[in-house]
């Protein structure tokens, strides 16, 4: 090390030693641009002597050639480690670095400033235990201060510090940071942030970060270091009553069945009553298990197998918890929803919801309202854009075990997955199960999907004809359908602009009216299927995502996508209801093609060139595929 405690120099097996029993802390800095966020961390990085010599050298180097103090060291280039970053003196990515004290470990992760980052501040923020709220004394309380306060309280971190920093380019002003506090303290009673440690200090110089240094004797309170170093670390999740989200089934052998975790709250042992969520089977636990060895009790924060008396099912992303005090469940909720992706969250949508370890399927409705983290003022919303702030209802297409976020970090919140890509877009905190989710249940039928399709002859199916406006889709799909019912099939056909005249009368062309229109054919063709239908559906179906909605609903091999590709010319060549013309013109907005995107399928079942064959043509091809893909047996 550049700097060595007396321990490590004089006996390293005892560091080690005491190492491995500090208790670790992380947290995160926040705050707006060029309030002295990565300077702060590589101060503390420098004073708790963490730097390597090596690491020394290149840095006095590097601040003498790219750093921002006039040849003197620049600390923050120990963190802005991203090219980009230290090109433009900004943090992009979140940073993690680890230090330590004698008395504490520490995580810290350094947060971007920029408002068009703020997803990455939520991602530092998700784990944290305490948070350093940074504000530069010469510009005072920022929009992006208030934004990083409302998030930090949002995402439930209770240990929070406003640190003021750059005290001394104001000569350590006892009035500027008055002023500070007091406007800051005036808004996060708005947001019920109530307790907070207001620190004055240069983290630059090192003021009032380990040492007091030449800060002024008007404040007495902690140092930065001494703060983090006194603050509670998971005090109450020993004390909450077990919960263990399942991550794995562990079957080593026929002759042992564990269910292994990471415990999230309270303790265990065996002989303890659980309760399994969602299914609500319970049982005793038999042993406790850390690698090979059995111990008497497991604690909130370790990772355990659990053996039980009894042989229930049990799977990843189930809930173990403790009998008299088990988990709710619900498929339905309201949720704040930060939103992380540039493309806008739509409501119906079908994303994945990961909530604990458990993924499942669900949809968003239209946002509540959205909030304006500077004012605070809740502002009607249909879409949430890249880092807007919304409540909205969330359902999932099974039950989740789960508990509010306000309760539990781990089983209250979530992230929101894109289904076609696989990117995070979105994080929300669930703050109760909505009552009708507890209310509505399954009706049990007696006729049921095989008894309809045994009556018809044939299975039900849906025929999905997916193109750009003026492809021949709709022409295609009424000759199939003539050709089928002449064969004695039951038929029927949904086509976009005869359901906008009745069903979606109410909706619009923009992409959340166009996910919304998709979603409400795909319910009905559903349905129609179900009665043992052949359902053929004309629609534009624009988006990937609400297709393969649809495509889910249905059961395996009962969904069939036809493509019928036109090139975009030869489309707006016909034009036989003169939309293109109009769209081309403006008079027409959010028209597929032209202001609008077409998400042309990967992978459709059959594809129709409508260059190379006519509509008479890609009619018989598809009846003929259709009857001989189709067992019409049952």
């Amino acid at each position: 090390m550049a700097h060595q405690s007396d321990l490590i120099a004089t006996d390293i097996e005892a560091y080690l030693k005491d190492h491995e029993t500090k208790s670790l802390l992380r947290f995160l800095t926040c705050g707006s641009v060029d309030d002295g966020k990565s300077t702060l961390i590589g101060r503390l990085l420098y004073d708790s002597k963490m730097i390597f010599e090596d690491q020394l050298a290149a840095l006095e180097a590097d601040s003498r050639r790219i750093g921002t103090q006039g040849g003197e060291i620049d600390f923050a280039l120990l963190v802005d480690g991203l090219a980009a970053e230290r090109e433009q003196g900004i943090t992009i990515d979140v940073a993690y670095r680890f230090f330590s004290t004698d008395r504490r470990k520490f995580i810290v992760a350094d947060t971007p400033g920029h408002e068009q980052y703020t997803r990455n501040m939520v991602t530092g923020a998700s784990t944290a235990d305490a948070a350093v709220i940074l504000i530069d004394a010469r510009r005072g309380v920022l929009t992006q201060t208030r934004r990083h306060a409302y998030l930090v309280h949002l995402l439930g971190i209770r240990h929070v510090i406003l640190a003021v920093n750059k005290m001394d380019l104001v000569d350590w002003s006892q009035a500027v940071f008055d002023e500070i506090t007091a406007e800051f303290t005036a808004f996060a009673g708005k947001i019920g942030l109530s307790d907070f440690t207001a620190i004055p200090m240069s983290a630059l110089r090192g003021d009032n970060v380990a040492e007091r240094g030449s800060a002024p004797a008007w404040h007495d309170g902690p140092t930065l270091l001494s703060w983090l170093e006194a603050a509670p670390v998971g005090d109450d999740a020993v004390a909450r009553p077990f919960r263990m989200p399942v991550q794995w089934v562990n079957r080593p052998n026929l002759d042992f069945r564990g269910f292994s975790g990471l415990v999230a709250a309270g303790s265990v042992r065996p002989g303890d009553p659980l309760r399994v969520s969602p299914s609500g089977r319970e049982s005793r636990v038999r042993q406790v298990l850390v690698g090979t060895g059995e111990m008497p009790e497991a604690l909130a924060g370790q990772s355990v197998t659990l053996t039980l008396e009894d042989e229930i099912d049990i799977s990843r992303g189930d809930v173990l918890a403790t009998s008299d005090a088990p988990v709710s469940v619900a498929d339905q909720f309201e949720a704040t929803v930060v939103w992380m992706d540039e493309s806008p969250m739509l409501p119906g949508r079908p994303y994945l919801l990961k909530l604990g370890t458990r993924t499942v399927a669900a949809s968003i409705t239209e946002p509540k309202h959205r909030v304006n983290v500077n004012t605070l003022e809740h502002i009607a919303a249909k879409i949430l854009n890249l880092n807007e702030i919304g409540v909205c209802n969330i359902s999932t297409d099974i039950p989740v075990a789960f508990e509010p976020y306000a309760e539990s970090r781990d089983l209250g919140g979530f992230i929101l997955i894109d289904r076609m890509s696989n990117r995070t877009v979105g994080a929300g905190m669930i703050h109760f199960a909505l009552r009708r989710s507890q209310n509505v249940h399954w009706q049990a039928l007696d006729v049921d999907r095989a008894a309809r399709a045994t009556l018809k002859g044939h299975r039900g199916r849906v025929i999905w004809f997916t193109g750009l406006s003026g492809s021949g889709k709709s022409t295609i799909a009424n000759m199939v359908e003539k050709k089928l019912h002449a064969m004695g099939r039951h038929t029927y056909l949904l086509d976009g602009d005869n359901v906008r005249h009745g069903l979606n009368r109410d909706l619009g062309f923009t992409d959340e009216d166009r996910v919304e229109n998709i979603r409400r054919v795909a319910e009905v063709a559903k349905l129609m299927a179900d009665a043992g239908l052949i359902v053929l559906v004309s629609f534009i179906s624009p988006f990937r995502a609400e297709r393969a909605l649809a495509r889910n609903l249905m059961p395996e091999g009962d969904f069939v996508e036809v493509f019928v590709d036109t090139p975009l010319a030869v489309a707006e060549a016909r034009d036989v209801k003169g939309l293109y013309a109009k769209a081309r013109a403006g008079e027409l907005k959010n028209f597929t093609g032209i202001d609008s995107p077409y998400e042309a399928p990967e992978t459709s079942e059959i594809r129709i060139d409508t260059t190379a064959l006519s509509a008479e043509a890609a009619a018989e091809f598809v009846t003929a595929w259709m009857e001989g893909e189709m067992d019409y047996t049952i």
